[in-house]
C-alpha cells in the first residue's frame, strides 16, 4: 500500500503560517488584500472564486472582486488592470484565465504590476524562475508540487524526475524548480514516444496531462513516487487525476490523491503570495 501524500495536511500548515502573519501585519495597520479580476460568468471561475473568497475570509485577507462583461476588449481590460496596479490598497491581483479569444492575453500579461503578480503571469516573474531567482512570485501549481515534496522530506538531489507537461504554467517552471534542487529532470508530453519506459525509469513522476486515469501500473515501478497534478472528469463524471489511483495505490511507493493533493495546496500558495506581496 502506497503512502498517501495528503495535500490537505500541507495546506493546513501553510494556512496556519498565513493566519499568524496576517494577524501580525494587521496589528501594524497593514492589510493583505487580493483583487480578483474576472471576465464573464464562467461557472468554473465562479466556483473557484467562491472557494478563494471563503479561504481569504477565514485567514483575514481582504478581497475585492472586479467582474467585467464578456464583451470587454483588450484596451478596456488593460484600463481595469492598471487601475488595480495603481491602487495602494491592493496587495495582489488574480486574473482568471483563459480569457475570451478576442482579448490579447500577451498584452494583459505584460501590463500586470510585477509586485502584485501573485499568480505569476508577468514574463519577468517567469524569467526569475528560469534564472533561479527566488525574489519573484512562482506559478502556484508548480510551487504546490514542490511544497508537497518538501513537506514529506522527499529528497530531490540526484534523483531522476519525469515531468509530464511542457507548458509555461506547469511543466517548464516546475522543471526549473527541480533543477534548483539538483534533480535530474526529463520533460515529457502527449507526443512523447514510449512514455511508459521513461516514467518507469524515474524515481519521481509528476503528471499534468489532463487525461483522467491515463497512467496505470505499467507506467511506474514499485518504488515510484507519484505527484498527480492533473484534474479532469472520468467516464462516470467524477473528479479524477491523471493517474488511475485505485489501480496503482497498492503498487507504487508514494502518491498524491485527487482531489486532496496538489490542488489542495495551490490556493494556499496563492494566498501566501498575497501576504508576501503586502509585505
Amino acid at each position: 500500500m502506497a503512502d498517501i501524500l495528503s495535500g490537505k495536511v500541507v495546506s493546513k500548515d501553510i494556512r496556519e503560517q498565513i493566519k499568524r502573519q496576517v494577524e501580525e501585519m494587521s496589528n501594524k495597520g497593514k492589510y493583505p488584500t487580493l483583487a480578483i479580476l474576472r471576465v464573464g460568468k464562467n461557472p468554473g471561475d465562479i466556483s473557484y472564486e467562491k472557494s478563494i473568497l471563503k479561504s481569504c475570509d477565514n485567514l483575514g485577507i481582504k478581497t475585492r472582486v472586479v467582474e467585467l462583461d464578456m464583451e470587454i476588449n483588450t484596451e478596456g481590460l488593460i484600463r481595469e488592470m492598471e487601475s488595480l496596479n495603481n491602487d495602494d490598497s491592493i496587495s495582489g491581483i488574480l486574473l482568471f484565465r483563459p480569457l475570451p479569444s478576442h482579448i490579447d492575453e500577451e498584452s494583459i500579461r505584460n501590463k500586470i504590476c510585477v509586485e502584485k503578480d501573485v499568480d505569476c503571469m508577468h514574463p519577468l516573474n517567469l524569467e526569475k524562475i528560469f534564472e533561479g531567482d527566488i525574489t519573484g512570485f512562482a506559478p502556484c501549481t508548480p510551487k504546490a508540487a514542490m511544497e508537497i515534496l518538501s513537506h514529506y522530506d522527499i529528497p530531490l538531489e540526484g534523483k531522476k524526475v519525469v515531468v509530464v507537461n511542457r507548458s509555461m504554467v506547469v511543466g517548464k517552471p516546475l522543471a526549473m524548480m527541480l533543477l534548483e534542487k539538483n534533480a535530474t529532470v526529463t520533460i515529457c508530453h502527449s507526443r512523447t514516444k514510449d512514455l511508459a519506459s521513461i516514467t518507469r525509469d524515474a524515481d519521481i513522476v509528476i503528471t499534468a496531462l489532463g487525461r483522467a486515469k491515463f497512467f496505470g501500473k505499467e507506467y511506474f515501478k514499485e518504488d515510484s513516487i507519484v505527484i498527480d497534478v492533473g484534474v479532469s472528469l472520468d467516464d462516470e463524471g467524477s473528479i479524477s487525476g491523471d493517474v488511475d489511483f485505485k489501480g496503482v495505490e497498492d503498487f507504487v511507493n508514494m502518491i498524491t490523491p485527487v482531489p486532496g493533493g496538489v490542488g489542495a495546496v495551490t490556493t494556499s500558495i496563492l494566498l501566501s503570495q498575497v501576504v508576501s506581496a503586502c509585505k
